[in-house]
């Protein structure tokens, strides 16, 4: 049951990261709450409503708790630290400026430290919102946020009046979402998280544009079109993920009044937001930047970033114009990064920024205009799917083939569930990198590098049992073991491969495919490429079964472990390489070819562990030809 437990413990990883996602925005929500309602509580050292002080306390300990649940961090125990004094403060009946203030500190820790998502992907439609906040709202907060809907008399605590100022300064989209979200314990503002999450950042837009005047609007706009707080309020999360009372004190009284502009007219955001290729080269210049002040790391990770969240996107539109400039901004970029690691002068790091900066801008004209041409689009999504998916059929075709030419039809439904499981985790994986936390190019790379790896490291053990069963004594042992012969466990261990196999793959499709969406003229193309790849990849495995059954035995499983042992060298290479990309392993280029589907490419680490895997192989198998 080995192969089982393995197989249950990665899927135990992905279902946790929701539910990790999840308290870390249950603390999140928890501190929103105390930093706005803390005054309500206590004033002047005193307690001015008992129950409100209850809950209040009550808040700060389940943050203490929260906190336990999450994962492992670094900061993890300051975070602990941080918690405790917030709930001595509680206690003493401090300011509630001084709590407030504390709540906000530990909460910004939390976002940082866990990554929770503070802000949407793109602009809310603000109309639905409003249509929203009349269908499901208005009955209790009144029909302009007031507090005076026809069912809040009574009620208690009351609806938030959304005008009143003091306590919507101390409110942030992000708090008012997560309330919208999970609602609040006590009290008769439940949980609408029936309602999709955009129309939840929608409704949380128009319940913070309350409150805000007509006059700190309009001298947010001059502000903001002015090119005023651009780098600190450009984006949606430092705009969601604030409230005008942190904004002040960060930033000073002007930046509030363009944070009430940027609060009404969210959709100012998205106007002008760089692609894939503008992306890294503004991250580029950063890292340039970086290192002229002499901060090697972080000129070095902003180097990282612009090729994972940047030109990676990108990486497969380009291939269909020119592969050749591919190889050549990947190869650049590989060498900028090694090149800041070696503490060379600033004006040979200059030289060659110039240089990765050029073939960005040529890649750039590759797929040049606003969107990429029908053409263009079918291609590179067919391009996408086949790249991805060759492989996992590959692993996936030929371990059915061997299961139904060795009798072994029981453990056929293992392996169906293994790879189909592999698709719901990639789906799932999708969402929770979508929607609940922000997966970051490293991890992804992280993630896809280690499972290479070990599907490598499987493959190579397969491939050779296969390879050893060629001969025919061994097979006619084998086979008259009878169906029986391959155990539950070797049947899960089968189910693992095929997950590990197609999981490395699912969530980096997805990804490529989100990115090309952004990209296309006719979005009807990336169906045409995804099913011309899809008719290609299923000709494939109806080849591999239908021939390879033709085969006589020992051929068939003599060719299958060959075939098996080479995936495993391909993945090994592709492993090494995306640890690379992911900043985790360094790299040594050398002169040599890059050929991307045979997992070769043009550096020591990863040729290095191939060629020792080349003698592994050779090494088994000859031994596996000797008599015995």
């Amino acid at each position: 049951m080995r192969g089982f437990a393995a197989l249950a413990f990665a899927l135990g990883l992905l279902a946790a990261l929701p539910l990790r996602a999840q308290d870390a925005s249950q603390v999140v929500h928890l501190l929103d709450y105390i930093a706005v309602d803390y005054s309500e509580a206590v004033a002047d050292g005193k307690i001015k409503d008992e129950g409100e002080y209850k809950e209040m306390l009550e808040f700060a300990g389940n943050v203490s708790l929260g906190l336990a649940k999450l994962g492992d961090h670094a900061d993890k125990s300051k975070l602990v630290v941080q918690a405790g004094a917030l709930a001595k403060l509680i206690d003493a009946k401090a300011a509630p400026v001084d709590v407030s203030a504390a709540a906000v500190a530990l909460r910004q820790s939390v976002v940082t430290a866990y990554r929770v998502v503070v802000g949407p992907k793109r602009a809310p439609d603000l109309a639905k919102g409003r249509a929203l906040f009349a269908q499901h709202c208005a009955t209790c907060h009144g029909a302009d946020g007031r507090g005076d809907g026809p069912l809040a008399k009574g009620m208690d605590p009351a609806p938030s009046n959304f005008h009143e100022r003091e306590r919507q300064e101390k409110r942030s989209v992000h708090g008012l979402f997560n309330t919208i979200s999970l609602g609040v314990g006590g009290t008769a503002m439940r949980s609408f998280n029936e309602i999709p999450e955009a129309d939840r950042w929608a409704l949380a837009y128009v319940a913070a544009g309350w409150g805000i005047s007509d006059d700190e609007v309009a001298r947010g706009k001059m502000l903001w079109e002015a090119k005023r707080f651009h780098d600190s309020l450009g984006t949606h999360a430092a705009v969601a993920g604030r409230s005008a009372t942190e904004v002040g004190a960060s930033l000073g009284k002007e930046a509030i009044d363009v944070l009430a502009y940027l609060r009404r007219n969210p959709a100012v955001l998205d106007a002008g937001k760089p692609g894939p290729i503008a992306f890294a080269r503004d991250r580029l210049a950063e890292s340039l930047a970086l290192h002229g002040q002499g901060k090697i790391d972080a000129a070095t990770q902003a180097a990282l970033t612009a090729y994972l969240e940047g030109f990676e996107l990108v990486e497969a539109a380009v291939a269909t114009v020119d592969a050749s400039l591919v190889r050549r901004v990947e190869s650049l970029m590989i060498d900028y990064r090694n090149l800041l690691k070696s503490g060379a002068p600033h004006r040979d790091v200059e030289v060659l920024a110039a240089k990765v900066d050029d073939a960005l801008e040529d890649a750039a004209k590759a797929i040049s205009g606003t969107a990429l041409s029908p053409t263009a689009t079918a291609a590179a999504s067919f391009v996408i799917l086949l790249r991805e998916g060759l492989e996992a059929v590959l692993v996936v075709v030929a371990l059915l083939a061997f299961l139904r030419r060795g009798g072994q039809s029981q453990a056929v439904p293992y392996l169906h569930a293994g790879w189909i499981a592999a698709l719901v985790a990639g789906g799932i994986t999708w969402f929770v990198a979508s929607k609940l936390i922000a997966v970051s190019g490293a991890d992804r790379e992280t993630t896809e590098g280690v499972t290479a790896l070990i599907a490598a490291a499987m493959l190579l053990y397969v491939g050779f049992w296969l390879h050893d069963k060629s001969h025919a004594q061994a097979w006619q042992g084998f086979l008259m073991r009878g169906a029986g012969s391959l155990k539950s466990g070797a049947a899960w261990g089968l189910a693992l491969m095929a997950f590990l196999a197609v999981y490395r793959e699912v969530f980096e499709t997805v990804l490529f495919y989100e990115a090309l969406w952004t990209q296309a003229s006719d979005p009807a193309a990336i169906g045409i490429g995804f099913v011309a790849a899809a008719i290609t990849l299923a000709a494939i495995t109806w080849a591999i079964l239908r021939y390879s059954l033709r085969l006589p035995l020992g051929l068939f499983f003599g060719a299958s472990g060959i075939l098996l042992a080479i995936l495993a060298v391909v993945l090994a290479g592709n492993g090494v390489a995306a640890l690379q990309e992911a900043g985790l392993v360094p790299v040594t280029p050398v002169d040599f070819v890059t050929i991307g589907w045979l997992g070769i490419h043009p550096n020591g680490q990863s040729l290095g562990l191939q060629a020792v895997l080349l003698v592994v192989v050779f090494a088994l198998f000859r031994r596996g030809r000797l008599p015995r």
